[in-house]
């Protein structure tokens, strides 16, 4: 039987059933992932990292194919070259949300709110989240210090309750530490509206991520597997605080910052492989020195990150973003199957927690499949 739909700010904003949201990761947050999710009840975001504007606009038009009027978003890291292109094919397509990180986005949501888009602004602290909200973001999805790739300092424990305090009226989805029903159960008890699960829905049927990967990942055993110890967090990888699994290479790259020769070339190498004019690169690289050599950085570690998601390969050369919670993954199910288990996990959580305190129990006003 299927898990009525639930009802929370995050919902009712976006109109889906469940509030339960797909990020966009490079090379697994493809078009057909993003369908299922959002087929399933929750809401797909199509990472545009690796995209440029014509792959983008093909995405998302195969997305509305593979989903017929099924709420999804296009994420944007504006900090990036081509992702102001992304974006604003975005909103020529006029999709439904736009979920930005990493730069000034009024324009964005100007453009949005003009055909009645919305705006989900990616945040990891309190001025981070005042900034997004001046700039016209509806909502906010905020990573915690547990989140694969870029979470914050803080941990999502923390984090959510702060932002949903000083925040009362604005949606929260919360993300880093959320795979399962109880995960999401506490996340709305701290206030959140929604829950974004990255690395949960990265091993699934349904996502591109390479099956050798889904295999380690999906065995949190205590000789060998990937438990929630098994990640390294720091920013000599790619110039950003990142949380990737633990292997040889993360190790080794995260010793120390590669040489600048190296992170320039290798950025060059891997602007033109996504077909992004180097004339686009080297103004910000000649103006915005800390800003673009961050960005260098990031460029320079997509061949080890392709290595790992795309090819599977993470004993010499791969590097795999993954959060703690992947010590509460322990199979590969589909993604429609796994919503449902999430949904009707969450339900007995609540229902658990009510007698525990001797009542009945409602999440502030959410009414999880009652």
């Amino acid at each position: 039987m299927r898990c009525p739909s639930v009802k929370t700010r995050l919902t009712s904003l976006l109109q889906c059933e469940y509030p339960i949201v797909l990020p966009g990761m490079s090379w697994v947050s493809t078009a057909p992932l993003v369908a299922a999710v959002s087929n399933a009840g929750g809401v797909g975001i199509l990472a545009t990292g690796p995209l440029n504007s014509d792959q983008t606009r093909s995405a998302i038009r195969q997305i509305r194919k593979m989903a017929p009027d099924k709420p999804f978003g296009v994420g944007a890291t504006l900090l990036m070259p081509g992702a102001k292109e992304n974006a604003q094919v975005a909103l020529e397509e006029q999709v439904p949300l736009i979920n930005v990180s990493l730069g000034k986005a009024d324009w964005v949501a100007d453009a949005a709110h003009s055909y009645g888009g919305k705006v989900l602004a990616t945040v990891t602290n309190a001025k981070h989240a005042q900034s997004s909200l001046d700039a016209g973001a509806d909502a906010l999805m905020c990573a915690g210090h547990e989140a694969a790739a870029h979470g914050g300092d803080v941990t999502s424990l923390v984090l959510i309750r702060a932002l949903a305090s000083r925040f009362p009226d604005v949606p929260l989805v919360a993300a880093g530490g959320f795979a399962d029903g109880r995960s999401l159960s506490a996340a709305l008890m701290l206030g959140a509206d929604a829950v974004a699960m990255g690395s949960r829905f990265a091993v699934t049927e349904d996502s591109p991520l390479a099956e050798d990967v889904k295999k380690v990942v999906a065995v949190p055993d205590l000789n060998g597997g990937a438990t929630e110890s098994d990640t390294v967090y720091g920013k000599n990888f790619d110039g950003i605080y990142a949380r990737v699994l633990k292997t040889p290479a993360s190790i080794r790259l995260n010793k120390r910052p590669a040489p600048l020769p190296a992170v320039v070339y290798r950025a060059f190498k891997s602007a033109q492989s996504m077909g992004i004019p180097l004339w686009k690169v080297l103004p910000g690289l000649m103006t915005q020195w800390d800003k673009m050599y961050a960005v260098a950085q990031f460029g320079a570690a997509t061949e080890a990150l392709q290595a790992a998601t795309v090819d599977g390969i993470l004993d010499d050369k791969g590097v795999q973003f993954i959060g703690q919670s992947q010590g509460l993954i322990n199979d590969v199910p589909t993604v429609d199957t796994l919503v449902q288990r999430i949904m009707y996990e969450a339900k007995d959580a609540v229902s658990e927690n009510s007698k525990r305190f001797g009542e009945d129990m409602m999440i502030g006003d959410v009414d999880v499949c009652r």
